[in-house]
């Protein structure tokens, strides 16, 4: 079985790379010459820890630097997803650095995941369970979508288009993203583990993850199996390449980009999410601009892909 899973993989990558060859190539490094503004909330809660970007950086930094293991993991998931390591490294320094401070030490993201299978956590908005709430009428259209993330991201244009600030039998829904809103622990914070997933993504990488990786499915009815996998290294590090691998397909299929020379960008498309969402509007950007005898309009990095591609060549001497 896992013969034929890495036939079918290879046969993806295969046709992912002849489909590159039509594709734009996106160049290396930044677009722009300074870093783009970095979002008020990250900046609060970096000031709030009494800590700076700078020092969050080092401190994830250290970690890869000092812990070989790690950068042996890296690039296992890495070459399981025929992308290149530092696809994986982007996004975990951004993650450390604009988000939260890295452990000092791999072995806490191991006792932290086994800590998670202890806890009672539950998927649920105002004592509803995400089970039960994704069984109302307006999911209907999605009951036949089989692959996981077809499903999960029908589910969420369903909460954006139905009930996302909306009033909906007399009940009022907050007008905040699904994940936010359904995927939240017990406690603050809304993404976690070494890539720093939110709960949302990892079931939406689910099938991808068990196809390629053997992984066993996650069920969004067993929310601690879900933390568990996100938290523990020897399991997220696949949802994290799989991720990515769906950003650097949907700009090749959908947009007729190929970022996979750029890490920056496919780190900024790992922070705002959405890759196929994002590569229809920047195709239907250049289709105007095209019409209009205008130049194309490149893929752009964020803040935090700046990051990612302005420390590029220390990053990638670790390897």
């Amino acid at each position: 079985m896992k013969k034929l899973i890495l036939v079918l993989l290879g046969l993806t990558l295969t046709t992912a790379m002849f489909a590159a060859e039509a594709a734009t190539m996106v160049p290396p490094g930044n677009s722009h010459a300074e870093q783009p503004n970095i979002p008020g909330a990250s900046s609060r809660r970096t000031q709030a820890t009494n800590t700076t970007f700078q020092a969050k950086y080092s401190k994830v930094y250290a970690l890869l630097q000092h812990d070989a293991g790690l950068r042996g993991k890296i690039s296992q998931a890495a070459g399981t997803y025929g992308i290149d390591p530092m696809h994986i490294v982007g996004a975990i320094v951004g993650e450390h650095t604009y988000n939260v401070d890295a452990y000092d030490r791999l072995q806490t993201y191991y006792v932290k995941a086994i800590s998670y299978l202890s806890s009672k956590l539950a998927f649920a908005y105002e004592g509803e369970d995400i089970t039960d709430f994704v069984q109302r009428p307006q999911f209907q259209e999605c009951a036949g979508k089989s692959d996981s993330y077809a499903l999960w991201e029908c589910r969420e244009q369903v909460w954006n288009q139905s009930f996302r600030g909306k009033t909906v039998g007399g009940e009022s829904f907050p007008d905040d993203r699904f994940g936010a809103t359904f995927f939240q622990p017990y406690y603050a914070g809304q993404t976690f583990g070494l890539g720093q997933l939110n709960p949302l993504t990892a079931l939406q990488m689910s099938d991808l993850v068990h196809q390629v990786s053997g992984l066993p499915k996650l069920d969004v009815g067993d929310p601690n199996a879900v933390y568990k996998t996100i938290m523990d290294p020897d399991l997220t590090l696949d949802y994290v390449a799989a991720t990515i691998r769906k950003s650097i397909d949907a700009y090749q299929s959908i947009a007729g980009f190929d970022i996979s020379g750029n890490p920056g960008i496919t780190s900024t498309l790992y922070n705002v999410g959405n890759p196929e969402q994002r590569a229809h509007a920047l195709k239907a950007e250049n289709d105007r601009r095209r019409a209009a005898g205008e130049p194309e309009k490149l893929p752009e990095e964020n803040y935090y892909g700046w990051l990612v591609n302005d420390k590029l060549p220390e990053l990638k001497a670790l390897f």
